[in-house]
């Protein structure tokens, strides 16, 4: 009877601690999408726990925070997964939002120039530059970005085009 409640037991313990890091970031995935932006950091912490050098689980445990509006952690977390993965776009573009949000133009633009470095066709990352130039006051440098933006199929920057470019 002993071993058969031992076995149990371990059989328990395996099942219920026996999530794999990618299962742990599927559910983090599903909690975000839900607006349990805790539950998915959370999720996604253990994924990182399970394997460390997760950057897609920093990347997305990063945009929970972001959401959270808790922008200096959140671009400690893109900044890890770019030590991960030094050719994440994404992450650049991520950390040049946070960064932004923060009103630190000038990081952010040099974050979304990266990410374009990476990813030349990346719209959302002209559109966002120029928008992190707009702020700095240079409408012409805007311009220019908003226009490649357009170009590369992004509506609302070709709406800003039409609005404030020539």
């Amino acid at each position: 009877m002993k071993k058969i409640l031992f076995t149990l037991a371990l059989l328990i313990s395996f099942v219920s601690f026996g999530q794999t890091a990618d299962e742990y970031f599927d559910s983090g995935y599903d909690k975000d999408n839900l607006k349990d932006y805790y539950g998915a950091i959370a999720d996604y912490t253990k994924a990182i726990e399970i394997n460390p050098n997760y950057a897609d689980a920093y990347n997305s445990r990063g945009v929970s925070k972001y959401k959270l509006k808790d922008y200096n952690a959140s671009i400690a977390d893109f900044t890890k997964a770019i030590e991960i993965n030094p050719n994440y776009a994404k992450a650049y573009y991520n950390r040049g939002s946070s960064k932004n949000k923060l009103k630190d133009y000038y990081g952010a633009i040099a974050d979304y120039t990266k990410a374009i470095e990476i990813n030349p066709n990346y719209a959302k990352a002209y559109s966002n530059r120029g928008i992190s130039k707009e702020n700095l006051g240079d409408l012409n440098g805007a311009c220019v970005d908003w226009k490649k933006a357009a170009a590369l199929g992004n509506k609302i920057a070709a709406e800003w085009v039409a609005k404030d470019c020539n």
